[in-house]
């Protein structure tokens, strides 16, 4: 009961204050995440009436499941844009700016937190510097892809943003798994050649091995069925059978083999909608069954955000110092590489701000790093600082980088009632 009513009561708030941020034009994903804050164990929660709130974090990490489902979803969506019609005219552009971008981040979140290692040694080690700045490279899929909806952004730009996107998870592996390797290496004093180079890589590989195979089998068992609710229910079943398959673990050869959902969920996505010649569609029907489970997704990341990181001084100024660090790499690295590519001056000038936004993969590693220990705990305090931060504004940024470009009407959204209404009038005055 009182789990029904804790996802009803986060609902019900998310939903309201979506009407507030639309009348200080924010995008819902914000209003989501503020929602999430105030049933969380901070604000409601911390009544401690069951079913008003999520009392606790612990109390949180039992709906998991519908943030690993919806995430697997988002990347399933984010596949779409992977359609080899459109890869030939942005393939290479986003290819260029996807990894140089991520690259530029990392190095100069490097060299910031190194900097600032050698002058707080006692509250930044060096392995701690080495894995934020590969979480840097890492950007937000969910709040991105959710502002694009919302707004119906279309254009150059919101073309090259969401394969971007998507190619920033690949690229984020990599780097973290490295850097984190290299970290790991540092702290027992000895270099793990397999960690830090062998598993990365099979992680990646092995991801789009797994989704390219459930691709192919989901487009093959997609054709047995005719009728609409079949198929989307048959989209849905290969979504949730690829996210449990992804979180399979083992060992073969001391080597450590793991799938990373995103990528796994991404080539399922990929797969299907340049086999299947009504994935299109099916793609429309999918998005609109997973409304409720994105709104749900964003209020439980808001309620998993831990405020209590405001206490520590040091993890405000590392924090500040790796967003202010993050931002300009993310920024300047989209900048030069979208020039090197001949991009139009309006993508050279507004992509790098929509690529700020950060979250479910940044926070997977972080949760990752707590093998180093107490330097783990540093890394994941101020992820969650930054992701905060982030998530409550970088919503905002992207829409306005958006509307600057000319993707977004400036209006923004039209409900359905108002089309509807629009819809009456044209119907009303044909008529007459």
């Amino acid at each position: 009961m009182y789990t029904l009513l804790s996802l009803s009561v986060a609902l019900f708030v998310g939903l309201m204050l979506s009407r507030l941020a639309k009348l200080a034009k924010l995008p819902a994903v914000t209003a989501y995440l503020v929602a999430g804050i105030l049933v969380g164990p901070y604000v409601l929660g911390a009544f401690g009436i069951h079913g008003l709130g999520f009392t606790s974090m612990g109390d949180i990490k039992t709906y998991s499941l519908i943030s690993d489902v919806a995430l697997g979803f988002i990347a399933f969506s984010i596949g779409n844009e992977f359609r080899l019609s459109q890869l030939k005219k942005t393939g290479k552009q986003a290819t260029v700016i996807g990894i140089f971008q991520a690259v530029t981040a990392t190095l100069l979140v490097d060299a910031f937190l190194i900097g600032l290692h050698f002058l707080m040694p006692d509250k930044l080690s060096l392995p701690a510097a080495l894995v934020l700045g590969a979480i840097a490279s890492a950007t937000a899929p969910a709040a991105t892809l959710m502002v694009v909806r919302q707004y119906k952004a279309k254009g150059p730009l919101t073309d090259l943003l969401l394969p971007i996107v998507a190619l920033d998870d690949a690229v984020g592996l990599i780097l973290f798994a490295v850097s984190f390797g290299i970290a790991k290496a540092y702290t027992a004093g000895a270099v793990d050649a397999i960690s830090i180079i062998v598993e990365p890589l099979i992680e990646v590989i092995a991801s789009l091995l797994l989704g390219l195979v459930m691709g192919l089998l989901f487009s093959f068992f997609e054709k047995f069925f005719h009728s609409k609710s079949k198929r989307l229910t048959m989209s849905v079943t290969f979504v949730f059978l690829t996210v449990a398959l992804s979180m399979l673990e083992f060992e073969i050869f001391s080597i450590h083999i793991a799938f990373s959902s995103l990528l796994v969920c991404m080539m399922l996505g990929t797969v299907f909608c340049n086999i299947c010649d009504f994935s299109e569609e099916l793609m429309g029907r999918v998005d609109r069954w997973t409304a409720p489970l994105f709104v749900l997704f964003f209020i439980i990341s808001g309620a998993e955000l831990e405020l209590s990181v405001f206490k520590d001084w040091a993890i405000v100024i590392i924090g500040l110092v790796y967003i202010f660090a993050r931002s300009c790499g993310k920024y300047s690295g989209t900048f030069a590489s979208a020039k090197a590519v001949k991009c139009d001056k309006k993508i050279v000038k507004y992509l790098g701000i929509t690529l700020l936004p950060q979250a479910g993969v940044a926070l997977g590693m972080a949760n990752k790093a707590h093998a180093l220990g107490a330097d783990g705990v540093i890394v994941a305090n101020i992820t969650l600082f930054a992701v905060l931060i982030y998530e409550l504004v970088g919503p905002l940024l992207t829409k306005i980088s958006l509307i600057k470009a000319g993707e977004i009407e400036p209006d923004g959204a039209i409900s359905a009632r108002e089309l509807a209404k629009k819809e009456h009038r044209l119907k009303h005055g044909h008529h007459q």
